[in-house]
């Protein structure tokens, strides 16, 4: 018990995203960044699952060496391993130190729940994705983002001059950082909140709609239109309109700054299995929850030609990006996070698999490559034969 109070006494915002002290934070961020809760059904959790076959199945590592699924978990700082087919849960996988009841944070993949919220409300009328978002949010007038259409907004069209350096300590990134309450102050130099922040961000030289550039400012931005179209909380309204009715059986919570904007690009946190639940939403096709057209629009995906001359093509080569969904090419739908988030859809195998992680390195490309060749081989294990 000492031991563990003392551990905790390490950890503050200079040091909560690096190893060893992520595999706690990461699920336990509301105990260092103030939080907002979004409501689910609060259904209780049927008992978990074993691995099973699937801990055998061999997977290339990162090294180039070969080893079991459940090695690999272990060996890459995986917090829980979920595989969801036909509806139901196969597989499970959960790391001595993670509580697979608390909520995990899932980075990035904050995004592509964004863009989940974003689908409900234009399919209701309440959101135009044709108005630029300076109709919403008028202090955004001047900025990059005055004048850009909430469509840009959503599929990262933005022309922003901003640069996305996750380790930056000194610089705009960094100030970023601070202003969702991410990174330590600086003594020297006031920190405004997130939204003051976001509206000093200048354009850049190309217009809007023209280039996939992937800057996470985008996305806090979004939630902001989001919340002015609404007239509501950002957690208020994804717990009303999809983590409720989706029956997320846990309460997830979103980070926010201290005016309590919310950091909808990456600071969401669930459960392995509701995030799993949001992936069956969407292989389901909406059911009922997403508007259908939305989804499938996620489906058929993005503009290839603009994917292709943008900074994520070589992630996935003949893959797009519509609405903070990345479209792979080759039938399956992902979200992904920095630190090792996933989430894979796969309808022709049925299948949708979480993995929830604390990876050392924000951004791994190498990785990235081993962990969609991985998901593919859980995706047919078991339906090979069909």
């Amino acid at each position: 018990m000492q031991n563990a109070i003392a551990d905790r006494a390490k950890i503050d915002l200079a040091n909560w995203r690096t190893r060893p002290h992520s595999s706690w934070a990461f699920h336990n961020a509301a105990e260092l960044v103030p939080t907002a809760t979004i409501r689910g059904a609060r259904l209780l959790e049927s008992p978990a699952c074993e691995l099973g076959d699937f801990g055998a199945i061999e997977v290339d590592d990162l090294d180039g060496q070969s080893r079991s699924l459940r090695e690999f978990l272990v060996r890459n700082h995986t917090d829980a391993f979920v595989v969801m087919r036909g509806g139901k849960f196969i597989a499970e996988w959960c790391a001595d130190h993670n509580d697979a009841a608390k909520p995990h944070l899932v980075f990035s993949v904050s995004k592509s729940i964004t863009g989940l919220l974003a689908g409900v409300l234009a399919g209701n009328g309440t959101l135009s994705l044709e108005a630029v978002a300076g109709d919403y949010v008028p202090e955004a007038i001047g900025s990059a983002y005055g004048d850009v259409p909430v469509r840009d907004l959503l599929n990262m069209q933005v022309s922003l001059d901003f640069d996305e350096i996750y380790l930056d300590r000194s610089g705009a990134f960094d100030r970023y950082r601070r202003a969702m309450l991410w990174n330590p102050e600086h003594k020297d130099e006031e920190t405004p909140d997130l939204k003051s922040f976001l509206c000093t961000l200048p354009k850049a030289s190309h217009p809007h709609g023209t280039r996939h550039v992937y800057r996470s400012p985008n996305t806090d931005m979004a939630a902001l239109v989001i919340e002015r179209a609404a007239g509501e909380r950002f957690a208020e309204l994804l717990s009303r309109f999809l983590w409720q009715p989706m029956g997320a059986h846990t309460d997830a919570q979103i980070t926010v700054d201290r005016a309590g904007n919310p950091r909808a690009s990456g600071g969401i946190s669930m459960t392995a299995r509701d995030l799993a639940r949001v992936g069956e939403l969407v292989r389901q096709g909406g059911s009922g929850v997403i508007p259908a057209d939305w989804v499938s629009g996620l489906w058929e995906g993005g503009d290839r030609a603009i994917w292709a001359a943008g900074d994520q093509a070589d992630c996935l080569p003949i893959g797009s990006y519509r609405n903070y969904w990345y479209e792979t090419g080759t039938g399956e739908l992902a979200a992904m996070g920095i630190h090792g988030q996933w989430l894979w859809v796969d309808r022709k195998t049925e299948t949708v698999i979480v993995r929830q992680s604390a990876e050392s390195q924000p951004i791994d490309e190498a990785m990235d490559q081993v962990m969609i060749k991985l998901l593919r081989k859980v995706s047919s294990f078991g339906r090979d034969a069909g």
